[in-house]
């Protein structure tokens, strides 16, 4: 994910690269480029999200198999923060951020934002870690991990809400 912008840059066809040499044309293309390895970024963040609570409903139906039906609204809160969280990584307004402006991004500046976006992935391991913790029905403390869960989700929410600033402070520094 480091290097997703060389790597789409490379890839472009000869008439693409004749083309950039168009004055100005140049930057356009790269704030294009941009915005579809950002777009493709957090798709596969997002799909991450959805994957980890495709696991969480597993471990639900194992509860309402089990009978253990209480403990369900607290599986369906967090649900809905899950599919919450990955609805706002997959359609930030990516189009109007500082990132893609004119300003000249080099790799120092890409490589902060890159890293913030794969300590994002760390962080949904963390959360796909806790879901894991969550014990079978009638193995231990649920509510506990169910509570641990959603303190957890509720940070990666939070920090997921701070990639705008992380981004800004980048432009900031390049411009």
């Amino acid at each position: 994910m480091s290097n997703g912008f060389e790597a789409a840059e490379a890839q472009r066809n000869w008439l693409e690269r004749l083309i950039e040499k168009i004055p100005g044309f140049r930057g356009f293309q790269d704030r294009e480029l941009r915005r579809d390895v950002d777009k493709l970024q957090r798709e596969h963040l997002a799909a991450e999200v959805g994957r980890v609570k495709g696991k969480l409903r597993e471990t639900a139906r194992d509860y309402t198999d089990a009978g253990r039906i209480a403990i369900l609204d607290r599986f369906e809160r967090l649900d809905r923060r899950f599919d919450g969280l990955s609805q706002s990584i997959r359609f930030t307004d990516y189009g109007a951020t500082g990132l893609f402006d004119a300003v000249k991004i080099g790799e120092a500046e890409l490589a902060r934002i890159y890293e913030f976006d794969v300590s994002l992935l760390a962080d949904v391991a963390e959360l796909e870690a806790g879901v894991d913790r969550v014990p079978p029905p009638g193995g231990g403390d649920a509510e506990g991990a169910l509570d641990s869960l959603l303190a957890a989700l509720r940070a990666v929410e939070a920090k997921w809400g701070r990639r705008e600033e992380v981004i800004s402070s980048v432009v900031r520094s390049a411009g």
